[in-house]
């Protein structure tokens, strides 16, 4: 199976506030080429470490070889080097800012192996001008009111429940740190990235930085779009692609607006969301980086991005309060509405999310935080860097106090949800079914929050896949690396020893890693004096596989705990895991593995169950795409993409679905290619190299 069928990237869940009705892009240039591009003399370097930092330069190159595909010509790196894969983006060709974090991340550690932090900058740059949406593309943030910043609307179980309609009677809270922003950055903007962009303008939407609302099919370069909009059992086969920005061109008559939200009136209107795991993973990114170029004696060089950096976790504060800034424990929606800080969860959520009028005389706009929160958003480490490290303490007069609450709470919420068998369980909500609902008696909470198995997506089931627990174990092992915290070290002793028995490292061909996990039973409920034993709270390892890029982010958090532990087991299980996928599975581009892509049968479903699968669009609701696709009751994911049909693979595609084998493919994922290549430089830095990575401090 894929990697990312089995995790989606942020759903956005439309929100506007109550009304009646509902800087310029510059020329990349010569930066914009040299990002795409090998940056050239590395092999100079190679002569600082080891055969492990050689590797690394090696795949480094294969990345941003031009002939490869990794980056679009204005150097944005893709989802994939392929256009024909349909997961948490439904095409190759759009990225995420998951894609971008990654790619800030595999800069910095190309700094540390060369000492060049040119490619850190030029990333962080392009990253703040295609992703993070310009002062044109959020035009009317001067009319937010902290004070009421958002119109409730519920979220439901399934797709059919929607358009939901918003509802002013439901009180909201305050919105604590919009003032002190405004105070700090002169502005109302949010310094954040959109989850998703077409950087090709596949769809045609034309939603370009800078460039204007829907510019359509002609516009050329990236283009903002959205997809998630209705609740956890919208998978990706079943989404309606959108602009982020809606001034009606295309759609129904009132865009995409009323397929999710039900209102007298709509406007036209811009909305972004937030993926906070990918923000943290950046901000993560520059803590390291900041620390490697003070020890060159060049941090000057990276003090403008060490800056911005500790702007945008800032910002990624909205991620730790609740969706519509209501207590914790709210379990109806006339629950109090909160005041200052009382609806902080302070937990890295699911998402943050922004939009307002187009109209500069409608004067409105919103903000939402998000009520659900899964353990592999988490990013202590993060925290601990916004909290800690001075040069990454924001301006925002409470931000690093917030910060090293959130980073107690995080560490704590990782040991809530470890299981009696090591591995962590899934997350917990302070919106139960999405509309503040009461919890089934029995529930366990978490600061009055509950337990969910599977936060925010249950088609597949969000901890299903094994990548969430080395996401989030590999930052709680950098963490204990970075600072001899005692609280990280007792999560990773046990689950190290977990994941350790059900992998198979071996040096050949046939090595496996735990592709997909069933749980049952919950935890107790939290008690931080006394935390309780979970004895109830199971896992089972379901299916093994060889996803590269998941293998990958279990070799890093080993390399951070073995670094920190002496552990030489988890050392050379490690350097196993590397060795046999650089042995067996290179290719011309980089490294992958054969992936069987049975749930490829999803291309042409259609909703024949009003409660099944299949893409819901509600009786008399009609529209087009910009290509033409009609959007209507029955159609499917491919009906309203049909340029798959001109895609160079989607022949292997038609004959599975004229009853032939399932397709194989051998994905070029950007993120699983920067973290093979990531883990090469940490094994070199911590066990093989100079060794002038940081000392680990051993006292908490």
């Amino acid at each position: 199976m894929s990697t990312m069928t089995r995790r989606r990237t942020p759903v956005m869940v439309l929100a506007t506030v109550a009304a009646s009705s509902l800087v310029a892009a510059a020329g990349l240039g010569t930066a914009g080429a040299a990002a795409g591009a090998a940056p050239g003399a590395v092999g100079a370097a190679s002569t600082l470490s080891s055969e492990y930092a050689e590797r690394f330069l090696e795949l480094y190159d294969k990345i941003h070889d031009p002939a490869n595909g990794y980056f679009s010509p204005q150097g944005i790196p893709y989802h994939s080097v392929e256009t024909l894969i349909v997961e948490a983006p439904d095409h190759g060709h759009q990225t995420t800012s998951e894609a971008y974090s990654y790619w800030i991340e595999l800069e910095a550690a190309y700094g540390h192996v060369t000492g060049d932090w040119a490619p850190l900058n030029r990333a962080w740059d392009i990253m703040e001008e295609f992703m993070i949406p310009q002062p044109a593309d959020q035009p009317t943030n001067s009319f937010y009111d902290p004070s009421s910043p958002a119109t409730y609307a519920a979220e439901f179980n399934h797709p059919r429940f929607y358009p939901s309609p918003l509802q002013s009677s439901v009180q909201v809270g305050s919105d604590p740190i919009a003032a002190e922003l405004q105070s700090a950055y002169g502005t109302r903007d949010i310094y954040g990235m959109h989850w998703l962009a077409d950087v090709d303008n596949t769809y045609g939407f034309g939603n370009t930085p800078g460039g204007g609302c829907s510019e359509g099919p002609s516009a050329q370069g990236t283009s903002y779009m959205n997809t998630f909009q209705r609740g956890p059992q919208e998978s990706v086969w079943e989404t309606i692609p959108q602009p982020s920005c809606d001034d009606f061109s295309f759609g129904g008559p009132n865009g995409y607006l009323d397929l999710y939200t039900g209102d007298d009136g709509y406007a036209e209107q811009w909305r972004y969301t937030n993926a906070p795991d990918a923000d943290a993973r950046a901000i993560q990114a520059v803590h390291w980086a900041n620390i490697w170029a003070t020890e060159q004696g060049k941090q000057a060089d990276i003090a403008d991005t060490v800056e911005r950096a500790a702007k945008m976790g800032d910002y990624l504060r909205y991620s730790l309060f609740d969706k519509y800034f209501k207590t914790l424990g709210c379990t109806s929606p006339s629950c109090p509405a909160a005041s200052g800080k009382d609806s902080a969860h302070y937990l890295l959520s699911w998402y943050y999310a922004w939009g307002g009028a187009l109209d500069p005389n409608a004067g409105w706009a919103w903000r939402i935080g998000s009520s659900h929160a899964h353990f592999g958003y988490q990013n202590p480490m993060a925290a601990y860097a916004l909290a800690n490290d001075p040069a990454l303490q924001p301006r925002g007069a409470t931000a690093t106090q917030d910060w090293s609450r959130s980073l107690d709470r995080q560490l704590e919420f990782f040991r809530w949800l470890q299981s009696a068998d090591g591995g962590i369980a899934g997350g917990a909500t302070n919106s139960w079914d999405g509309a503040y609902a009461n919890p089934p008696a029995g529930t366990a909470t978490f600061y009055g929050m509950g337990y969910t198995v599977a936060p925010v997506y249950h088609d597949p089931p969000s901890n299903q896949w094994f990548g969430m627990q080395v996401w989030g174990m590999e930052r709680i092992a950098q963490l204990y690396y970075a600072t001899g915290d005692d609280r990280a070290l007792e999560i990773l002793e046990s689950w190290v020893p977990w994941v350790t028995a059900n992998t198979d490292f071996t040096s050949g061909p046939d090595w496996e890693i735990p592709a997909t996990l069933a749980w049952s039973g919950q935890p107790d409920t939290w008690n931080p004096t006394n935390p309780g034993s979970n004895a109830n709270l199971r896992v089972e390892v379901t299916g093994h596989n060889q996803d590269v890029g998941v293998a990958a982010s279990l070799a890093r958090t080993l390399v951070y705990y073995a670094a920190a532990t002496d552990d030489a087991a988890a050392q050379d299980n490690a350097k196993t895991l590397l060795d046999a996928m650089w042995a067996h599975n290179q290719t011309d581009k980089g490294i992958s593995a054969p992936e069987v892509r049975s749930d490829y049968s999803r291309f042409d479903d259609v909703l024949t169950d009003p409660t099944g699968d299949g893409v819901y669009v509600p009786q008399g609701w009609s529209g087009t795409m910009p290509n033409g696709d009609v959007i209507e009751p029955g159609v499917s994911f491919l009906d309203i993409r049909s340029f798959y049909l001109d895609d160079p693979d989607w022949p292997k595609v038609q004959a599975y679905l004229d009853g032939g084998p399932a397709p194989v493919f051998e994905y070029h994922r950007f993120w699983a290619q920067a973290e093979i290549a990531m883990a090469l430089a940490d094994y070199d830095r911590l066990f093989e190299g100079d060794g002038t990575g940081p000392t680990p401090d051993p006292t908490p």
